[in-house]
């Protein structure tokens, strides 16, 4: 059942898949924008815990070798 659309139909049905298309497009960057912040965010987060806890190793350490002098 195919059905035959005026020229004017046509180029309507273009424009809205040209515009919805775009549309996609866009959500598609920022859903990768997004995810390219969250694993930064996460990155920042694992390093900061760990030189947190080397810091903290290394003040337990200093204060042990000061105890033991």
């Amino acid at each position: 059942m195919t059905e035959t659309y005026s020229k004017s139909r046509q180029q309507a049905e273009i424009a809205f898949g040209n515009v919805q298309g775009e549309f996609f497009a866009k959500n598609s960057a920022l859903e990768e924008l997004e995810s390219a912040a969250q694993a930064r965010n996460a990155k920042t987060l694992r390093l900061r815990e760990a030189r947190l806890a080397k810091e903290q190793a290394e003040q337990a350490s200093a204060t042990s070798t000061l105890v033991a002098k």
